[in-house]
């Protein structure tokens, strides 16, 4: 027998779903351990072990791959949370990081933060000036060395920052994407000096053109990558002592995974590789269930997440923003805010209630969850609200305390608003649902998209009890609850049932239409570096799928939109072809005749993507049919529940999910109890569940 186990570790709930070669799939949940999340991954490892009847070391003596995915990188940048690092760039060249082309102030704000000239700073450089030093050298655009580099002068650079106690340095000249040689000897300079040293290049962690960018990239990889190193270093030990037989891989923001050993040399991959593992569960289910356009909702205890699968592919950026900084990483789009199960509800300076985006995470955890926490959760009010079973979460062995989600409610919102603990319970279910929904409008309707065409999946231990409201928000008239055996672990399944994915790109900027040739050198490239990089994963694949796409954009603009090429030789049609497709996709995305033809066309960067496909990935085993719609059988009792505060406590059915069948249907108002999650079915829609366990909630 022959397993691929996939661990999402949240901030709130490590998850972990179980696959084997003939298709029975378990999953599991426990607490997550900050600051050690790796005790939380052998916890959940247990118990996988236990629900198979044999030791952790006989399953994973068994087990073809653990994919994994975590928070770590993302949180430390988010949060700040990294150790000083140093940073090596062309004379000349040093204050680009803080300029910050000009963004600094604006990239990734709200609409109401970009009115608010006033309120903007650029108070979050990467680095302190005193290490950010330069080095005497010089390449042109096209690679050829100007100025030789001055080794001396970077010895010197080297030992100042190595005195004053830095450890990682990220190295980013100019153009050097065109000509690695004074990067890769910089490299060799430092590790004289101390083998030890970690040392990320902008030529091989970010090859594109536009300096501030590449830097940016460059210093944040390096600012978690010995983090990263460690922490996974660590947990490959621990599995290793527990007899892991197959690889650790690690997922990566693409939604491919990559082996832990080769994650931290880009260490800026793996940011938001949590974040993916929805997306790409989504792709996997919407081919057993026939759905093409999905969008997939995240509830977990710390964030909400939301990503689109379009035609039956997850929607991609090529770059994102964090704290205010561009990052040129390939990834799966999923937008996010601070709005889980564990977020906190608070009163603004003008007496407005809000939700989030700080959380309880795991500790102290929610009002009551009765570990010292004393703001309220989304949790609570749902406790309060009925919706969540007073006798605890999993199946009752999380105990939850009605009494201290009222106190924190009561102290918290109710008192200072005038309000009773019921009508402030109501109202912070409310503000959730009408904040996720805002951020669907966003990741869909703002993309070009009509929500109507699209149908929901709703996922997180927090996603089910919310995702009929906030999908009401938007127009969405079908949700998918996945339940089964993975539940509230869906993440966890997505990141079972990934393969291997690498990318490789590189900018030479040129005037469509191009020589093919020099396309076809730019690929031939690319496709020997990832292929390269495929072997050494250390794993068998089936197969490999390479795809191309070349970043475009009109002469003299700045928004470059990622164009697909087809595989095999380019010739002339192939790249006329391309220019046909990019105008294509830019009026979707910014409207018809937007562009301006006129003006020319311009490939800025190559980029190539490899697929390695693992043997085997989860397919969700088909339920028991019932003989008739009459859900009877899976109702276990009715508790006063309010899903509207303009409707009250009413006494709603209470379903025991175990003993539901496919072809049940439940009528609204309802709840469905799984050990991992609750499921909210409201008034006027209706719940039937699917040939493979999930529950389907229509409006009526």
């Amino acid at each position: 027998m022959a397993y691929v186990i996939g661990v999402d570790v949240g901030g709130t709930f490590t998850d972990a779903v179980l696959d084997d070669d003939a298709g029975t799939i378990l999953a599991a949940k426990a607490p997550s351990t900050p600051p050690d999340y790796s005790r939380g991954v052998i916890d959940v490892l247990e118990a996988l072990a236990e629900q198979l009847g044999c030791p952790v070391e006989e399953m994973l003596a068994n087990t073809h791959h653990i994919a994994h995915g975590t928070t770590s990188s993302l949180n430390a940048l988010v949060m700040g949370n990294v150790p000083p690092v140093g940073f090596l760039t062309t004379k000349g060249h040093r204050d680009s990081i803080y300029i910050m082309n000009v963004e600094g102030r604006y990239l990734g704000g709200s609409p109401e933060q970009l009115q608010n000239v006033m309120g903007q700073s650029k108070s979050h450089g990467l680095v302190p000036k005193k290490h950010a030093l330069e080095v005497t050298e010089r390449l042109d655009r096209d690679g050829n060395v100007v100025v030789a580099l001055d080794e001396e002068s970077a010895r010197r650079a080297i030992r100042t920052l190595l005195a004053d106690g830095i450890t990682a340095i990220a190295v980013s000249l100019l153009w050097s994407f065109r000509n690695p040689s004074h990067e890769q000897r910089i490299r060799d300079l430092v590790h004289e000096i101390d083998p030890t040293v970690f040392v990320s290049l902008s030529s091989e962690v970010s090859p594109r053109i536009r300096e501030f960018a590449r830097n940016a990239t460059t210093i944040m990889s390096t600012q978690i990558g010995p983090g990263l190193r460690d922490y996974l270093g660590s947990l490959e030990s621990k599995l290793r002592e527990r007899k892991l037989a197959g690889p650790l891989l690690v997922m990566q923001s693409n939604g491919g995974a990559v082996a832990a050993a080769e994650a931290p040399k880009n260490a800026i991959s793996t940011v938001g590789s949590v974040l993916t593992g929805g997306v790409v569960g989504a792709v996997s289910l919407g081919k057993q269930l026939g759905h093409r356009n999905i969008i997939a909702t995240d509830v977990g205890g710390t964030t909400f997440l939301a990503g689109l699968v379009v035609d039956g592919e997850p929607v991609r950026a090529s770059s994102t923003i964090i704290n205010h900084h561009p990052i040129n990483v390939p990834t799966l789009k999923v937008h996010a805010i601070g709005s889980g199960g564990g977020a906190i509800a608070w009163i603004d300076a003008g007496g407005n209630l809000q939700i989030g985006p700080r959380s309880a995470q795991a500790v102290p955890g929610p009002a009551c969850y009765g570990q010292g926490g004393t703001e309220p959760t989304n949790a609570d009010a749902n406790l309060v609200l009925g919706i969540l079973p007073e006798r605890g979460l999993l199946g009752g062995r999380k105990p939850l305390d009605k009494d201290l989600a009222r106190d924190a409610i009561r102290t918290r919102i109710a008192e200072p608003l005038g309000l009773s603990v019921e009508d402030a319970a109501a109202a912070i279910y409310a503000v959730q649902n009408a904040q996720t929904g805002d951020l669907l409008r966003k990741t869909v309707v703002e993309a070009g998209h009509d929500p109507r065409d699209f149908v929901l999946y709703a996922f997180g231990g927090a996603g089910p009890a919310h995702c009929a409201a906030y999908a009401r928000e938007v127009g969405v008239r079908e949700v998918i609850v996945p339940l089964g055996q993975v539940a509230s672990a869906f993440s966890a399944y997505g990141l079972a049932s990934s393969n291997i994915v690498l990318a490789a790109e590189l900018s030479d900027p040129a005037a469509m239409p191009l020589d093919p040739a020099r396309a076809e050198r730019n690929f031939a490239q690319l496709e020997a570096r990832v292929l390269e990089q495929l072997n050494r994963q250390g794993l068998t694949f089936t197969g490999v799928e390479i795809e191309r796409e070349i970043d475009m954009r009109y002469t003299m603009q700045l928004a470059e939109v990622a164009t697909a090429v087809p595989a095999g030789s380019l010739d002339a049609a192939g790249i006329h072809a391309a220019s046909e497709l990019f105008e294509q996709r830019y009026a979707e995305l910014y409207g018809k005749d937007s562009g301006f033809r006129e003006a020319g066309i311009q490939a800025i960067t190559y980029r190539v993507r490899a697929t390695g496909i693992l043997p085997f990935s989860p397919t969700l085993p088909e339920l028991k049919s019932a003989d008739s719609a009459d859900a009877a059988p899976a109702l276990v009792g009715t508790r006063k529940v309010c899903l509207d505060g303009t409707i009250g406590y009413v006494d709603t059915d209470v379903y025991d999910y175990s003993k539901l069948l496919a072809g049940h249907v439940l009528q609204g108002p309802a709840i469905v109890e799984v050990p991992t999650t609750t499921v909210v079915v409201p008034h006027d829609t209706s719940g039937t569940v699917d040939r493979l366990g999930n529950l389907t909630i229509v409006a009526q």
